[in-house]
């Protein structure tokens, strides 16, 4: 299955919606497919981001390093997933995060224009965008308040349940980043999670 096999397919299933032959030939037109190395950057802090990313291959994290050097994830992004720093490519102001490759990475990328035109131009894409604007909100605000409210067993738990891909994809150390976790409490939650 091509690279824009997988995009069509999600959207088609996201949407609930069929793509034409002609919104097809559009988005094939539009999409630019990219490969980036492990640890290579789809975006470094301080850019602007210009492109949306949709992951066909591979995994990456969207992470932030304070003044202290150290490192917060934020998103940890896998197939069918879309890569942005959402705030800097619908504003184009210069990004505070860093989107990095954590294993071979192979994305469809477009621009903020282009993306307005798939908008305007083809339904199935814009009953996508909204549908996937909904979830993220809602993802976000449950993000939230799992940070804010649960307890470190809560919050891990709460990951195996929705996410339990990312404990056979991602390393110990960026789960427990992403869970706003030390390490060496991630591994005593794994320990006792197995009793």
């Amino acid at each position: 299955m091509s690279n824009f096999e997988v995009l069509f397919d999600y959207i088609q299933e996201i949407s609930g919606k069929l793509l034409s032959e002609e919104d097809k030939h559009l988005l094939m037109e539009h999409f630019k497919p990219k490969k980036l190395r492990k640890r290579q950057y789809f975006l470094e802090e301080g850019d602007v981001c210009k492109y949306i990313g949709f992951i066909v291959k591979g995994s990456a994290r969207t992470f932030t390093v304070d003044e202290k050097g150290h490192e917060h994830i934020l998103k940890l992004s896998l197939e069918n997933w879309w890569l942005a720093d959402f705030e800097s490519f619908y504003l184009l102001t210069p990004s505070r995060f860093n989107i990095e490759a954590l294993e071979e990475l192979e994305v469809l990328q477009s621009t903020n224009a282009q993306i307005e035109d798939f908008l305007k131009d083809i339904p199935a894409f814009s009953a996508m965008a909204k549908k996937i604007s909904q979830n993220y909100t809602i993802a976000n605000q449950k993000r939230m308040q799992t940070a804010m409210s649960y307890t470190a067993e809560e919050r891990y738990e709460d990951l195996i349940n929705n996410y339990p891909q990312f404990l056979q994809r991602f390393p110990q150390n960026m789960i427990a980043s992403y869970l706003g976790l030390s390490p060496e409490t991630l591994s005593r939650l794994k320990k006792n999670s197995f009793k």
